[in-house]
């Protein structure tokens, strides 16, 4: 799904509109009659509704949700905030409308004497829409506060009052629930602004497709349909030498756990042959957790000190989860780059190690996958200000290195060499727990290992991952979610790709 910034969408709405052959105010009805839809979907028809509306077209389609819930049996009552704008015309005709719903109470808000609102009430927010061009001051700042210190539940129409669709927002309403238009914000993806929309919805408000396949985004949002068209059914006669021998570098005294979670999670994801490079230490514990794989023992009893003989065999290699970073772990893992020119994914210490030795970036073989968390993304590359900045800066690394860069956390942002960027779709919070990591590194070397390219390997690796994640919490909770749970339901998640 692509993602599109508040000029193209406005684009969108008119080519809509002229494409149909309609007016703009029909097309207002459909989105008004889309919310309604979803709302009256989700909340009882006994609740108080208070419509809060701007006279922009934002409260265009609050006035008409307003009147189309009061007709399916609502109590609404509109709240204008009509302090000397300009109004747009559709907004007036809807205005206009209005008084023929007797039934639906329509006063002026004063901030001087703010409105008394019902305590269990429902507050539908369509103050300002994505038409907003800079941050609210006077009485709408005071508004918003004001609106944002009740108890009441806000829905807020396609995008909360005061927050830009494709830049930083600083004030703007905390809705519990957001149902937007046709398809999502870009801002709704990254992590500063989830306090502003809630939980989100989007509906179709009969947008032109055409639109869609011609007009460019470096932004997607992932979706089931474009992940299984990537996977490779396999063939009757395949054997375990067609899905690659992957060499995964993990663990270390202390860290056993993120050898064996790479190690089955690699298993489970099809590669046909995997080896361990590991301690000494850690080589009895492997052997007994995870016999499908072979072991590689390293020179020191407990920390990575050398590298594999013949490492060019290896068609992948993972390398990073719980290698910690003792002097001599630095010095192999600077070597490895002299060594082995295929693709790696590099997680975890390995990232840690290339943020003190910033030389190695440039020596990272091209199409290798870096998957940093926020901390371990700032020491490589640096703080930013805003979530903004930072998908910007993630942008341009992934296009300085020639890699993929999987940032981690809610809606993963998958940064390509050429600039794109996907949001992962699955996954919930069960997996902010140890070792989650772990087990996506060796989905991903299983991934690249059987020939995926690293930018597919990335995609489906990240959306099987949330998947198997997304299942596992179907049968436990959010608290009690493992990293081990995500491996026990990789095969489901992988199923699903094949139905």
């Amino acid at each position: 799904m692509k993602i599109f910034n508040t000029e193209q969408v406005k684009k969108w709405d008119e080519e809509t509109i002229q494409s149909k052959g309609i007016r703009s105010i029909d097309l207002m009805e459909s989105a008004a009659n889309a919310f309604s839809k979803k709302f009256s979907q989700k909340y009882p028809l006994s609740s108080l509704l208070y419509v809060f509306c701007g006279t922009g077209n934002n409260g265009g389609d609050g006035l008409a949700i307003a009147r189309i819930l009061s007709m399916q049996g609502y109590d609404v009552k509109v709240w204008l905030a009509d302090w000397g704008q300009k109004k747009a015309p559709d907004f007036t005709t809807n205005l206009n409308q209005l008084p023929a719903f007797g039934h639906v109470p329509l006063e002026v808000i004063n901030m001087k004497e703010p409105p008394m609102l019902e305590p269990n009430s429902i507050i539908i927010d369509a103050l300002f829409g994505t038409g907003l061009n800079r941050p609210l001051d006077g009485d709408f700042e005071d508004l918003i506060h004001w609106i944002n210190s009740l108890h009441n539940k806000i829905i807020a129409v396609d995008i909360p009052s005061g927050m830009f669709a494709d830049r930083h927002t600083d004030t703007a309403i905390h809705a519990n629930h957001t149902i937007t238009f046709q398809s999502p914000k870009l801002s709704f993806l990254l992590p500063s602004y989830e306090k502003f929309t809630g939980k989100v919805d989007i509906v179709d408000i009969g947008l032109i497709p055409q639109f869609i396949s011609k007009t460019k985004t470096p932004y997607y949002l992932t979706e089931p349909n474009l992940i299984k068209g990537m996977v490779s059914k396999r063939k009757k006669f395949d054997h375990k030498g067609v899905y690659g021998h992957a060499l995964l570098i993990n663990g270390s005294y202390g860290k056993a756990g993120a050898a064996i979670l790479s190690a089955k999670a690699c298993l489970r994801s099809g590669v046909g042959l995997l080896t361990n490079h590991i301690p000494s230490q850690l080589n009895l514990i492997l052997q007994m957790t995870v016999p499908e794989a072979m072991a590689s023992i390293d020179e020191h009893d407990f920390y990575w000190s050398s590298l594999p003989e013949n490492i060019r065999r290896f068609t992948a290699i993972g390398v990073g989860c719980g290698i910690n970073q003792k002097e001599s772990t630095e010095r192999v893992f600077q070597s490895l780059f002299e060594e082995y020119d295929g693709k790696m994914i590099i997680d975890a210490d390995g990232i840690n190690i290339l943020s003190k030795h910033q030389a190695l970036l440039s020596k990272i073989p091209v199409g290798s996958i870096l998957t940093p968390h926020v901390k371990e993304f700032e020491r490589l590359f640096g703080k930013t200000n805003t979530c903004f900045d930072r998908l910007q800066l993630l942008q341009e690394k992934a296009k300085l290195y020639s890699v993929t860069i999987i940032l981690k956390g809610a809606n993963s942002q998958i940064a390509f060499s050429d600039g794109t960027v996907y949001f992962n779709c699955t996954g919930n919070p069960g997996m902010a727990t140890a070792g989650s990591g772990d087990v996506l590194t060796g989905i991903l070397t299983a991934l690249v290992a059987q020939g995926y390219d690293s930018q597919s390997a990335a995609l489906i690796g990240t959306y099987v991952h949330g998947l198997a994640g997304d299942i596992a919490y179907q049968n436990s909770s959010y608290e009690s979610l493992i990293a081990s749970d995500v491996i026990d339901h990789l095969g489901k998640a992988f199923h699903t790709l094949f139905n």
